[in-house]
């Protein structure tokens, strides 16, 4: 028997540069981030950046070709200054977890 882990989706492991920017910063500070798993609904992204939780922030992946609003759920100190951080994406995003 599983145990429920919280999550309604599956999440799928998936690695992609993104731009990750604080919208109530101005001007917003924009850095470069990476994916580590997606569903329709979230993400969770590696930062260089310590984000606080219920911040809004905005994804952009290269080539604009999707640009996403997200809350940060939390924030996670990794190693060597990294963190991981989740994201409950605004709206929900099938496309998301499709391979390209």
């Amino acid at each position: 028997m599983q145990v429920p882990t919280g999550r309604i989706e599956q999440r799928v492991a998936k690695a992609e540069v993104v731009e990750l920017s604080r919208v109530d910063e101005l001007p917003a500070k924009k850095e470069a981030a990476i994916t580590e798993n997606v569903s329709p609904r979230g993400a969770r992204v590696i930062t260089d950046s310590l984000c606080a939780p219920g911040k809004l922030v905005r994804l952009v992946a290269p080539g604009g070709h999707r640009k996403l609003s997200a809350r940060v759920i939390y924030c996670e100190h990794l190693r060597e200054g990294k963190f991981a951080v989740g994201l409950r994406l605004s709206v929900r995003v099938e496309e998301w977890q499709k391979p390209r």
